[in-house]
């Protein structure tokens, strides 16, 4: 392949700056901003979704900005179950879903009979590096040690994710393999939905060799010394892995970047979806949050509002070119 292949990048030149200031009532209510809120999470606990969402709620809790925010998960078909219940939800300006690349590779590869076009967008909220990891005493120590065996015997290497087809788990090794030179649909994936809950257990008792799985995921277990990352998919080092380094610095031509926002159902009136970006981004501008992008090796890619609806658009555009030139259509 000729040139750095980037695939899906979460960069967006064009970022809104909106009023940071406490959000008032919400309409037609004397009650605090986000009483009565409810997030989908679209995958089970654990995982990325669920991480964001519950610090999210938290958050906005902590810093007044909303009260009573509900959490819940509703997985299924790789995030389309959560997908469905917030288009059929038409006008429900009291929920969000939170998703990212994966509903849309979900959407894509399962054809839905739903996409997040139907949505009403509201704020992209970070980018996350994705990361190659096996357990400790992995025979591989170099990311150029794993691709030299999974040449050899694609069949013999079996990779984990917590994506259902579609998720950036399940893209990412197809793209790793595409840009190493192996047929991705040579590779053997093993789905554990919600990552952080059912990959671990396979990864750390040799069920798959290795896995792919959000930076922010396993950084206690990388810590801990029962996980090393070989690689990450970034354009650059990730604070949080000093001395790990990025794909292209490994000599393989790929950057890629996973990233989580929040849509609304269709149909919901201007003051909601307002109110909607108001709350995110007083979230966004608060000390607090700003910590947990730290804790967690999250990358600040706040967005709202129109610019948030285009770089969706093109996401999703970008997504089924992706799963078409993988052959996982």
């Amino acid at each position: 392949m000729r040139g750095p292949t980037r695939v899906l990048s979460g960069t967006l030149a064009v970022v809104l700056s909106l009023l940071a200031g406490a959000c008032g009532p919400w309409p037609g209510t004397g009650n605090t901003a986000g009483d009565g809120l409810r997030i989908v999470v679209p995958n089970t606990p654990g995982g990325g979704y669920d991480t964001t969402a519950r610090t999210v709620a938290r958050v906005l809790e902590e810093t007044g900005t909303a009260a009573d925010v509900e959490v819940f998960n509703l997985p299924g078909a790789g995030g389309t179950v959560g997908l469905h219940r917030i288009v059929d939800e038409r006008g429900n300006g009291r929920l969000a879903l939170q998703m990212g690349l994966g509903v849309l590779g979900a959407s894509h590869v399962a054809h839905a009979k739903v996409t997040v076009a139907r949505t009403t967008p509201i704020a992209r909220l970070i980018d996350e590096p994705e990361a190659v990891v096996v357990r400790a005493d992995s025979p591989y120590r170099t990311i150029a040690d794993l691709v030299a065996d999974w040449r050899r015997s694609p069949g013999d290497v079996t990779v984990g994710g917590g994506s259902s087809p579609g998720g950036p788990e399940h893209l990412l090794p197809m793209a790793l393999a595409h840009a190493v030179g192996i047929q991705p649909k040579r590779v053997r994936y093993a789905a554990y939905d919600g990552g952080g809950g059912d990959l671990l257990p396979a990864l750390l008792d040799g069920r798959v060799d290795f896995a792919t799985s959000g930076v922010g995921e396993y950084l206690d277990q990388i810590a801990a010394g029962q996980l090393r990352v070989l690689a990450v998919t970034s354009g650059r080092p990730v604070a949080a892995l000093p001395g790990v380094p990025t794909l292209k610095a490994a000599g393989i031509d790929l950057v890629f970047d996973n990233w989580r926002g929040i849509v609304a159902p269709p149909g919901i009136s201007t003051a909601d979806r307002k109110r909607w970006i108001e709350m995110l981004t007083a979230l966004h501008a608060s000390r607090q949050w700003q910590a947990e992008l730290s804790r967690h090796g999250w990358t600040d890619a706040f967005t709202t509002g129109g610019a948030f609806a285009t770089y969706l658009a093109r996401q999703d555009k970008a997504v089924a070119e992706m799963v078409g030139h993988l052959g996982l259509d």
